[in-house]
């Protein structure tokens, strides 16, 4: 069996070479439901953004999702007002399960400066900075992703949500229903998840529910929606959907400390919790937080509140060779400045 890590860093990446004299980079945040391209400014520390549609392949196909990427791309760029030419580097953090062809796909319009890599890739980036540490996402699916001190990389989980996405949104979804249902037949303890499933769906019954879910379908979507019950209920005190939070957190942890076995982290750096999963706060968090101190007692487990397309931004800044030129806590104050600007 193949054993090399299944998420690699670019040689730009990995090891970026001589320092280009630029004054713009771009980094882009692509996902199953928009894509947000942002052309930084290192000059003047501003951003100019760029929208587009889904760009997950697994989602709309490789043609539409490198669409939607070109596409915010040219939007940035002519936002700030300049050529493709002007950008020392651009890095493309593209949710999907293999990358290969949407890099291909780029590469045939695109200079060479343009780097495609996995979005667990600039996620980590957000969460650390680009530097040692590891990246636990939880949102409709799960992944975790961590680089050591030597430069060595490697992904746990991330197999999607038929085989994997262990603590994600779909999982707590479907170990929802699957805990109304053993308390409808007696084979589990009651829990108001019996009656809060039904009523979130709009049904009259867990039945009912059983039927939605083979006939319907239900999406992968609607079913990781269904974890803000969980939540409430675990809020509430309810032992079933807290016990739950436990048990993702014990999945998470599992492949955390497969990351750190094989990326040789040890000592003190940053665990980021990325993803809207951990906006569930205390019930997830601390049961996650008291997992990896077990394994990791110096690490600094925290909730990343950064936007995502702030590690594609410090992946691009350290391609040029600049990474002592920005900070990702300087990046993240000029996109939230820039938030602010247009909400103002």
């Amino acid at each position: 069996m193949d054993r090399t890590s299944l998420v690699e860093l670019p040689a730009s990446l990995a090891h970026p070479g001589e320092r280009i004299d630029t004054r713009y980079v771009m980094g882009i945040d692509g996902g199953a439901t928009k894509t947000l391209a942002a052309v930084l400014d290192l000059q003047d520390r501003a951003v100019h953004l760029g929208h587009g549609g889904p760009s997950n392949q697994d989602a709309v196909g490789a043609r539409a999702a490198v669409g939607a990427l070109l596409g915010a791309a040219d939007e940035a760029i002519g936002q700030a007002g300049i050529e493709r030419d002007d950008l020392g580097a651009a890095v493309l953090a593209v949710a999907s399960t293999n990358t290969d062809t949407i890099a291909a796909h780029v590469r045939e319009s695109r200079p060479e400066s343009w780097t495609v890599v996995n979005d667990v890739v600039g996620a980590w980036a957000t969460a650390t900075g680009a530097g040692p540490g590891v990246a636990a996402i939880s949102g409709t699916g799960s992944n975790v992703f961590g680089v050591g001190p030597g430069g060595r990389t490697w992904r746990s989980g991330g197999w999607g949500h038929v085989l994997g996405d262990e603590a994600s949104g779909y999982w707590l979804g479907v170990e929802s229903i699957r805990a109304a249902l053993r308390d409808r037949d007696a084979s589990g303890p009651a829990t108001g998840l019996s009656d809060a499933v039904p009523a979130f769906f709009g049904l009259a019954s867990i039945e009912e529910v059983v039927s939605c879910v083979y006939s319907k379908p239900l999406t992968k979507g609607e079913i990781a929606a269904l974890a803000v019950e969980t939540q409430r209920l675990a809020d509430a005190g309810d032992a079933v959907a807290l016990a739950l939070y436990e048990r993702a957190a014990r999945e998470l942890g599992e492949q955390i400390a497969a990351v750190l076995r094989q990326t040789g982290l040890s000592g003190e750096f940053p665990v980021g919790l990325v993803g809207s999963g951990f906006k569930a706060g205390a019930v997830f968090v601390e049961p996650i937080r008291s997992v990896v101190t077990e394994i990791a007692p110096h690490a600094d487990v925290h909730t990343v509140q950064v936007a995502p397309v702030a590690g594609s931004l410090v992946l691009a800044v350290r391609a040029c060779g600049l990474a002592d030129q920005i900070s990702i806590e300087e990046i993240a104050g000029v996109l939230e400045n820039d938030r602010a600007a247009r909400q103002s």
